[in-house]
């Protein structure tokens, strides 16, 4: 008799064990989703990483010479040397 009560007590905790890995906590389309979520976040990760490296280069040439400074202030604000003359040309 007691054998009867083996296989579907057995079948029963495979049924609990693999609906743990399907729909639980830790289950297969939750650690897929995670990993996915973790590729995307060590994209921007990267990129944030290049451009505070790209910045850290800027602020060094920034501090040490004027070459720098010079160049932003003629690209960003239109600034000419008091002898200069801008030309710009327009591609269509």
């Amino acid at each position: 008799m007691p054998a009867r009560w083996v296989t579907p007590a057995l079948a029963a905790v495979l049924l609990a064990v693999q609906a743990q890995l399907w729909f639980g906590q830790g289950s297969v389309p939750h650690v897929m989703q995670l990993r996915s979520q973790l590729a995307a976040q060590q994209a921007v990760n990267d990129e944030a990483r290049l451009r505070n490296e790209q910045l850290a280069v800027e602020v060094g040439d920034l501090k040490e010479g004027l070459e720098m400074v010079e160049e932003k202030a003629r690209a960003e604000l239109g600034m000419l040397k008091p002898d200069e003359i801008l030309v710009q040309i327009t591609r269509r």
